[in-house]
């Protein structure tokens, strides 16, 4: 059934006003991105000074014959060790599969781990929430991501809280944190860190590190309280940096799906535009017929 010109006219104005929200929600997109990569890049002097302080308690210990690598108690070698895994998704919509990416990946990896029920899962965007719902994790905890950057130290003091919970409670032996990450453009990758144990190839690395300068620091504190200071230190980096990396890779994949978008209501809008021409010529030259029509009749 073809339309007439009145309503391809308010096809038409619907499809502009969608045009126009794409249009907005892109220019967004690309605004938040740069935030969130902002936010990620001023961790490195952060990341930098939390290292180097590791460097200082690893080599105390080493010189001290009592490496620190084997000061730190693992229960990985238990028969079915509890593991608490943090995933990151998004609360807001219209950025494509970067939620069913992210769970597929966490899914995927953690199989390897361990077995289903002693795996406990916290989820940090409602929309990764129904992927996991009809897994056999234990689903432990569940977390809104802030809408900028102010939000985002809040989210990862609530993560921390939640963390302690699950090593008294739970007898966590390994956390594992799943989260996208932009890599250029408006494309991204999946990825996981091992938060704890720390990787023994990591602090051996830094007992072998040269010092930048020929004097190494020294600490006057009891080098375990020292230990527990760098640790949540060094979690709270980590895990700021994932919230900011993951929010920065969502705004990326929105801003693909919108480009999409985009194309495709152009596209719509180059169709609509000659049906409606076509229409209004077709109805003009209707209405000649009519007139000359009357004319030869009247005459």
């Amino acid at each position: 059934m073809s339309q007439t010109p009145e309503s391809l006219k308010a096809t038409l104005d619907s499809v502009q006003d969608l045009y126009s929200v794409v249009k907005t929600m892109k220019a967004l997109a690309a605004v938040s991105i740069r935030q969130y990569e902002q936010a990620v890049e001023s961790l490195v002097e952060y990341n930098r000074t939390v290292e180097m302080g590791f460097q200082i308690l690893a080599k105390e210990r080493y010189f001290a014959g009592k490496s620190l690598i084997l000061t730190i108690k693992e229960k990985n070698n238990l028969p079915d060790p509890n593991i608490g895994a943090i995933i990151l998704g998004s609360d807001q919509g219209l950025c494509g599969q970067f939620n069913e990416n992210m769970a597929k990946y966490a899914k995927d990896k953690l199989q390897s781990f361990s077995k289903p029920e002693n795996l406990f899962v916290a989820t940090v965007g409602s929309r990764l929430l129904p992927y996991f719902k009809t897994s056999s994790y234990q689903l432990a905890n569940q977390f809104m991501l802030p809408t900028s950057t102010e939000g985002i130290g809040e989210t990862v003091q609530d993560i921390l809280l939640m963390l302690d919970n699950w090593q008294e409670k739970h007898k966590i032996c390994k956390i594992l944190l799943f989260y996208n990450q932009p890599t250029s453009g408006s494309s991204y990758r999946s990825y996981y860190q091992q938060l704890l144990p720390l990787d023994r190839d990591w602090l051996r690395s830094l007992e072998r590190k040269d010092w930048p300068t020929h004097t190494l620091p020294t600490f006057t504190m009891n080098w375990q309280d020292l230990f527990k200071e760098l640790i949540s230190q060094y979690l709270f980096v980590s895990l700021y940096r994932a919230v900011a990396a993951s929010l920065a890779s969502e705004n990326a994949s929105r801003l693909a799906a919108m480009q999409s978008a985009q194309k495709n209501i152009e596209e719509h809008l180059d169709e609509l535009n000659g049906q409606y021409r076509r229409q209004r010529q077709s109805a003009i030259t209707s209405e000649l017929l009519d007139v000359v029509a009357g004319f030869e009749a009247l005459t």
